[in-house]
């Protein structure tokens, strides 16, 4: 091969090695920018989804706890952690708590504050069935009406605390993230701009 053949198949070596390169770079970094641009969209819905389920169970617990107050208290008492004057004021402040907290993540309003306050409230539930599992208390917790002591076999606190664990992620991450859809507060849901960068990528 002569000399001059030999520096033009070097030349053209060496651009293709320099196009090829940046250009996998450039696609990589399409790609993420991707991934990061369609996080920011599912956010709103993913929070949405969230008060729902979180104020959905909210008010159900709630509603259904009202039109027995004598069961709530029982409930309450069958905890066995509170003095007993404490007792009934809880057993008939929780259900329109539950219900106040529950209409407030469905409306999408005052979201940040009702998920800190829902997330607090079922640290308050899992403490308490833990407790009740660990002193070996046969109770039903009462979440949904009812309550109270239980025969030996019917308790279900492993399932209990992992619906409020559930519950309580849900909780988290709308206090960290309160902007959803279809809320009516003025928590902004707007997504993002795209950036300059992004679109020369595509």
């Amino acid at each position: 091969m002569s000399p001059g053949a030999l520096g033009a198949f070097r030349g053209r070596s060496t651009g293709g090695a320099r196009s090829g390169g940046p250009g996998n770079q450039h696609a990589l970094s399409g790609d993420d920018g991707g991934v990061r641009e369609r996080l920011p969209a599912a956010w709103p819905w993913l929070a949405l989804a969230a008060r729902l389920a979180v104020g959905g169970v909210f008010v159900v617990a709630g509603a259904l706890k009202l039109p027995d107050p004598a069961a709530a208290v029982r409930a309450v008492r069958a905890y066995q952690l509170l003095p007993e004057p404490f007792v009934a004021p809880l057993a008939f402040g929780l259900p329109a708590l539950e219900i106040a907290l529950g209409l407030a993540l469905l409306a999408g309003i005052f979201v940040r504050t009702a998920a800190i306050a829902s997330a607090v409230l079922l640290i308050v539930f899992i403490a308490g069935v833990a407790s009740a599992w660990a002193r070996g208390l046969q109770i039903d917790c009462g979440c949904f009406g009812d309550g109270g002591p239980v025969a030996a076999g019917e308790t279900a606190y492993p399932a209990e605390i992992v619906r409020d664990v559930a519950l309580l992620v849900a909780a988290c991450f709308l206090a960290l993230r309160p902007a959803s859809r279809l809320a009516l507060g003025t928590t902004s849901t707007t997504v993002p701009s795209r950036t300059p960068e992004a679109s020369r990528a595509e």
